[in-house]
C-alpha cells in the first residue's frame, strides 16, 4: 500500500499538467491579448504536449517544457497566418482587377445545368463519368457495365443534345458570340 501510494504521488507531481495550466494561460493571453484565442492555443499546446510526451525528461521542468511547447505553437501559428495572408496577396494581385458580373455565370451555369439534369439518366450517367470524373472511355463502360460501343453512342447522343441547347436562339446569356459551352469531346464550332 505504502509503495503504491509513492509511485502514484510520485507519478502525479513529475507530469500534472493540470497544475499547470493556470501558467499556460496567462502565458498564453499575454501572447494572444484575447482570451479567445488564448485558451486555442492552451489547447493546441496541450494537444501538441501530449504528442510529444516521450520527448519530457522525468528530471526536466514540467512547466518550462509546456510553456516552450506553448511557445513554439505561438509562433508556428503566426508564421502560418503570415503566410497565408501573403499566398492571399499574390492571389490577389495575380486576379483581373475587373471581373464579369457574376449573374451572367450564375445564369449560363444554371442554363447548363438544367440542360445536363435534362438529359436520359444513362446520357447523363455517361457523361458524367467521362467528362466530370475524367475516366478514360474503357474505365466508364466498365463503371457502367456496358460495352464500349454502348458508351460511345449515349455520349455522342448527350453531347448533341447539349449542343442543341446552345445552339436554340434565347438560351445564351449573350447571343453575340461564340458559345461558351465546350462539349467535352465534341466540337465548339458552331453549325449555323
Amino acid at each position: 500500500m505504502r509503495l503504491r501510494k509513492r509511485i502514484m504521488s510520485s507519478g502525479t507531481s513529475r507530469f500534472d499538467i493540470t497544475g499547470q495550466l493556470g501558467a499556460m494561460r496567462r502565458y498564453a493571453r499575454s501572447l494572444t491579448r484575447d482570451d479567445v484565442q488564448a485558451e486555442d492555443l492552451v489547447h493546441d499546446a496541450l494537444v501538441r504536449a501530449y504528442e510529444k510526451r516521450g520527448s519530457f525528461r522525468e528530471s526536466g521542468n514540467l512547466r518550462a517544457w509546456l510553456l516552450s511547447i506553448l511557445h513554439n505553437v505561438f509562433i508556428d501559428g503566426r508564421r502560418a497566418r503570415q503566410a497565408e495572408n501573403l499566398r492571399i496577396e499574390k492571389a490577389a494581385e495575380l486576379s483581373e482587377p475587373h471581373l464579369a458580373p457574376v449573374q451572367d455565370h450564375q445564369l449560363r451555369l444554371n442554363q447548363v445545368r438544367r440542360a445536363f439534369m435534362a438529359l436520359p439518366e444513362e446520357q447523363r450517367a455517361a457523361l458524367h463519368l467521362v467528362a466530370v470524373e475524367g475516366m478514360s472511355f474503357s474505365e466508364a463502360a466498365d463503371a457502367l457495365g456496358i460495352p464500349s460501343g454502348t458508351l460511345m453512342s449515349r455520349l455522342a447522343r448527350a453531347r448533341a443534345a447539349l449542343r442543341a441547347m446552345e445552339d436554340a436562339p434565347g438560351t445564351r446569356v449573350d447571343d453575340d458570340g461564340p458559345p461558351h459551352l465546350r462539349i467535352v469531346g465534341g466540337s465548339n464550332e458552331s453549325s449555323r
